[in-house]
């Protein structure tokens, strides 16, 4: 007899194949991302040669665990199959599958299929006899007894042919037995995946940008600390969770920018909050004509009483007046002349800025140190970070940075702030980042808005990367709101809060539509108050105050608009209409909006809606409630004509109510 091949399989008895899971960021190399209490649905292809049944378990734990927890795969056809599980805890959360050739499922298969032909059964049925006691010899007492006795009946030649069979359909004695097949032949997909889970706010937030210098209740006063509490009241009025405040440190002397960015300085100019540091300290430090740390805590805590977390920005840079220049020069990126080199992208310069040498020889030191800067203000009792330009410092910092953070204090968030190239800014996600800045504020027409966002809802990209849509910033004055009025600001922040579950203005020069450039065809503000102190009267009249607290109270109202899953695009026959539904078929909470890109003129049209997709019949009326001004129609059918004038409302968000029988029905939802 010849010896075995030496190249023959570890295994050859492992028949099944598991292919194309998802999901899967490039290859298991990076987690996909969940939040709490979410469920996880897991899809692969999974199959095996012949004709032979196959089994296919999806296998989960939390990485602090040393068990596997499971949950069964069903078949979706074409050999695809899926499981899910919840995520009910903060962290990284492994999972993989597990597959194998089901005998005994093909066994009950070719059973009954030679009983339907009228052929003979006594040794299908001893074979089904031999698969069943060879799982009871691997099970437990109990269930091992169970088995030999559901083994005896299939064996015995006494019992009738239809009783033996009637007996091999035991739907609860083929699971119990299934549950025992051989370990031995199971396959399990490698690498483990994972998943990384963040509380709801990483999914869900509402933010709201203020500068405090310029929180100041009377004109040409510097705001403070202080004066940003007393604000408090007027942000959670609105309906904002989220209070971002740019730098609060020191800021260098040395080089500092006038009023539009004026490359000199006056004595009472204030200078760039991104210009970090001076001789009162630096990224620890809070800038003395703010407050104190004392400030800074009463702060934080009176937010949080009225249901308000504070965003800290994190920019590693410094002013020349920094402590790290003097104490660390070797941080620094150096000149050919041996002179620290400022920050520059030609032609822009910016003096008053001293980037780090992420590369130094001394980047071990440098990165620990950046590391304790985020570490420091977590134990200030900070939870969420906006990141600043993250995309010039290394890939590995962050990756490394945020591992850390999360491994002692999973539930903190941070947002990338990256305008860059779409897989400089997807690496940054799938590096850690819990949110990213987008395009959204240059996306105007509806061929732009809904090819992007509908890019941004499909899976791989959906899994890992997490839109957080911004109208406006202190940076990004677009062309859009710098000629369209007051239409043009409502317009674009029922897109930014009803096209993404997370979104953000940079007040108050948003709702006081604030729209003077400071150069023709620029996107800085006029005045920017980067450079210098602005007095805003947050009480006009004309502010978009309450329109925002009643945008903001349907997205706390309305789930639907609390995922980026579920967005779908509906055709309208006028370019300058844009119509999406948020939700589900199955679920009460659909919502239909519909908004005119156009801020000067009214435009009018007839919507195509996907009734099946919104769960509605044809044949049955259904009421559109608009949750802005309270107006409803009775619609029937796909095709519904609308007409919005943007001088009066450019918006529609109508809550689409399914159970109206007649026009009589009608009268019950007024």
């Amino acid at each position: 007899m010849n010896a075995p091949a030496a190249d023959l399989p570890l295994d050859g008895r492992l028949r099944v194949v598991i292919e194309n899971p998802s999901p899967c960021i490039d290859a298991g190399r990076f987690p996909a991302k969940r939040t709490l209490g979410e469920q996880l649905l897991v899809q692969a292809d999974v199959f095996a040669d012949g004709h032979d049944a196959v089994a296919s378990l999806l296998l989960y734990r939390h990485e602090s665990a040393a068990d596997w927890q499971c949950a069964p795969m069903s078949p979706l056809g074409n050999d695809r199959w899926q499981g899910g599980f919840l995520v009910q805890r903060l962290g990284r959360w492994l999972y993989t599958i597990e597959a194998w050739v089901d005998e005994l499922l093909s066994w009950r298969r070719q059973l009954l299929a030679r009983q339907g032909a009228g052929q003979p059964l006594a040794v299908e049925l001893l074979r089904g006899a031999q698969l069943v006691e060879a799982c009871a010899a691997r099970a437990g007492h109990e269930a091992a007894g169970r088995l030999r006795d559901w083994a005896r009946v299939l064996a015995d030649a006494s019992l009738g042919a239809e009783q033996r069979v009637a007996a091999a359909q035991e739907q609860a004695l083929l699971q119990l037995a299934r549950g025992y097949a051989d370990p031995a032949l199971r396959r399990r997909f490698e690498p483990l995946l994972a998943v990384q889970v963040e509380r709801e706010r990483a999914r869900y937030s509402s933010w709201y940008e203020m500068f405090p210098r310029s929180a100041a209740a009377a004109a040409g006063q510097r705001g403070t600390l202080a004066d940003c509490e007393a604000q408090l009241p007027y942000v959670a009025r609105m309906g904002f969770d989220v209070l971002y405040l740019p730098p609060i440190h020191p800021i260098g002397r040395s080089e500092r920018r006038g009023p539009n960015n004026r490359p000199s300085s006056d004595a009472a100019d204030p200078g760039s909050p991104w210009a970090i540091g001076s001789s009162a300290g630096g990224h620890k430090s809070i800038d003395p004509q703010l407050g104190t740390l004392a400030d800074f805590q009463h702060l934080l805590a009176r937010a949080g009483e009225l249901g308000i977390e504070l965003a800290m920005d994190i920019a590693f840079q410094c002013s020349p007046d920094h402590p790290y220049v003097r104490e660390h020069p070797e941080w620094f990126l150096k000149r050919a002349d041996g002179s620290i080199q400022y920050a520059e992208n030609p032609p822009k310069k910016y003096p008053d800025i001293y980037p780090f040498d992420f590369g130094c020889e001394a980047w071990r030191e440098l990165w620990a140190e950046l590391a304790s800067i985020v570490e420091y203000w977590i134990g200030q009792g900070v939870r969420i970070f906006r990141v600043d330009n993250p995309h010039t410092k290394p890939f590995a910092l962050w990756e490394w940075l945020i591992a850390r953070v999360r491994a002692r204090a999973p539930e903190v968030i941070f947002l990338a702030e990256a305008f860059t190239r779409p897989k400089v800014m997807y690496r940054l996600a799938k590096l850690g980042f819990s949110q990213s800045y987008t395009y959204f504020a240059w996306r105007n027409t509806r061929a732009e808005l809904a090819g992007y966002l509908s890019e941004l809802r499909t899976p791989p990209l959906s899994d890992f990367f997490r839109p957080n849509l911004w109208p406006n910033t202190p940076d990004i004055l677009s062309e859009y709101l710098q000629f369209g009025g007051r239409p043009a600001f409502i317009a674009r922040l029922v897109l930014a809060a009803t096209l993404g579950a997370s979104y953000g203005i940079y007040g108050p020069a948003f709702e006081l539509m604030e729209h003077e450039a400071r150069d023709p065809g620029g996107e800085e503000y006029r005045d920017s108050e980067k450079y210098q102190l602005r007095h805003w009267p947050r009480e006009r009249p004309d502010s978009l105050a309450d329109f925002i607290t009643r945008i903001n109270q349907i997205r706390r109202e309305h789930p639907a608009l609390q995922s980026d899953a579920g967005l779908r695009f509906h055709a309208t026959d006028n370019d300058a209409l844009l119509a999406y539904s948020k939700g589900t078929a199955d679920a009460d909470d659909t919502l239909v909006t519909i908004v005119n890109l156009d801020p000067h003129h009214e435009q009018s049209g007839w919507l195509q809606l996907d009734l099946a997709a919104l769960g509605l019949d044809s044949a049955r009326l259904f009421q559109a409630h608009d949750l802005l001004s309270g107006a409803r129609f009775l619609w029937q059918g796909p095709r519904n004509y609308v007409a919005l004038d943007p001088a009066v409302a450019p918006a529609h968000v109508l809550r689409i109510r399914r159970h109206v029988r007649t026009e009589r029905d009608f009268d019950y939802f007024l």
